[in-house]
């Protein structure tokens, strides 16, 4: 064995991380030989101790390695050891496939996923001309009604942030707010609200 073959010397932390920096540095195919020999094995075994199949072990074994390949250049000697930095690989390679099995697949038939249906012209024409009577209605009201409803429907704000918006007593705002929603009825020609 010549001194340039991973295989001939232990694989000790430092050599095993030198054989990282190779790959880094050159893409040296001797080297990534050396990695794969030592680690494929052990990786396999992890997956299989939390589960996997032996096919799915093996598939993941050469996903990780291909990430060691690619990502070689962002090893750090000085951060981590070599296999805490492939398992911590192999552990979040693990943990996309779980994340991908357990999403379900959306069916796109689902009525919520479909494009909502257009307006039928009729139905749009009289969404406006009931909010054209609206604003109208509103602005018969005193201001101070008017504002209150405002607060009320459109910015949908509770009646004690009213109060407290306007520096006044709650039951004012309920009966206010009551008082100017009769005035909007009678004013729509809301049959309830005239009877």
């Amino acid at each position: 064995m010549s001194a340039d073959d991973p295989s001939s010397e232990p694989m000790s932390p430092g050599r095993l991380a030198d054989l990282v920096e190779r790959v880094a540095n050159g893409r040296d195919r001797n080297a990534f030989l050396g990695l794969f020999d030592y680690y494929a094995p052990r990786l396999k075994a992890f997956y299989r101790r939390r589960g996997t199949d032996d096919a799915r072990a093996e598939d993941m074994v050469q996903d990780v390695m291909i990430a060691l390949w690619q990502r070689a250049d962002q090893y750090d000697r000085g951060q981590a050891g070599v296999s805490t930095w492939v398992f911590t690989i192999a552990r979040n390679r693990q943990i996309d496939l779980i994340r991908r099995e357990r999403r379900p697949e959306l069916d796109p038939e689902e009525p919520a996923l479909l494009p909502s249906a257009s307006p039928i012209p009729d139905a749009a024409f009289d969404t406006e001309q009931v909010a054209v009577r609206v604003r109208a209605a509103l602005e018969q009201l005193p201001a101070e009604q008017a504002d209150l409803i405002r607060l009320s429907f459109f910015e949908e704000a509770s009646h004690n942030a009213i109060a407290e918006r306007l520096d006044l007593p709650l039951g004012t705002v309920k009966s206010r707010v009551r008082l100017a929603m009769q005035k909007l009825r009678l004013a729509l020609g809301d049959d309830e609200a005239q009877a």
